[in-house]
């Protein structure tokens, strides 16, 4: 017989998707507003940050009454716990993309450094790594999140080939130092954006599989590029 408020993790892992499903729009928006100039897209990512923020409040407060109304076992401890972490980091991912999204609303206004290739492609792979570790949290794959978890090289990679190529453009055109430095700005964002994915896959293994790998040698990540 199923527990009469298994409804209520129900609740609560809804809205962990709802705001997981958020972030993931806001970021992907935020992007799209850089690519095409669309400043008019940038600020619906900067007015829709409160939507996130306020998911977490309430996140937070159903996790907080849970543990006190209904003496969770092990598991549904390990669940709420885990739901408490992963909403912190999806409204940092949140942050992160509203950030972009007023860098994109100031190099609208000026003529592109270069043409948008590797920020793009960093985001897809931030973005797939954030998808994928909250398909985690439904399906309680553990394999699946390690996967998200080698990935993070690979934009970190691409950061700092990107930091490396927008450097040279600075020093060799000083009049693209305010373009470049938004850029680099925005290239960070999106490197911080695989970390919170990093970060929730991380815990989507503690949730499956009761063990910690944070800060371990356990597991390695794929070497640097």
């Amino acid at each position: 017989m199923k527990r009469f408020f298994d409804a209520e993790l129900e609740t609560f892992r809804s809205h962990l998707i709802l705001m997981g499903e958020t972030s993931f729009r806001q970021v992907r928006d935020a992007i799209k507003a850089l690519v095409e100039a669309n400043i008019a897209l940038a600020d619906r990512v900067i007015a829709a940050d409160d939507e996130v923020d306020q998911l977490e409040i309430k996140i937070d407060d159903e996790a907080i009454r849970y543990m006190n109304l209904r003496s969770p076992i092990a598991t549904e401890l390990r669940f709420v716990i885990v739901g408490m972490k992963a909403s912190h980091d999806l409204e940092r991912v949140g942050d992160e993309a509203s950030n972009i999204a007023k860098r994109a609303v100031k190099l609208a206004a000026e003529p592109p450094l270069k043409p948008y290739v590797d920020i793009p492609r960093m985001a897809a792979i931030a973005l797939e790594m954030l998808r994928d570790a909250l398909d985690c949290f439904l399906h309680l794959d553990a394999d699946k999140a390690i996967a998200v978890i080698k990935r993070d090289s690979e934009v970190d990679a691409i950061n700092r080939q990107l930091y490396r190529e927008l450097t040279s453009f600075m020093i060799e055109k000083p009049e693209t130092i305010s373009r470049a430095l938004e850029l680099m700005f925005i290239s960070k964002s999106i490197e911080r954006i695989a970390d919170h994915a990093t970060n929730i896959a991380e815990e989507m293994v503690f949730l499956a599989q009761a063990r910690d790998i944070r800060h371990t040698d356990e597991l390695k990540k794929s070497e640097p590029i």
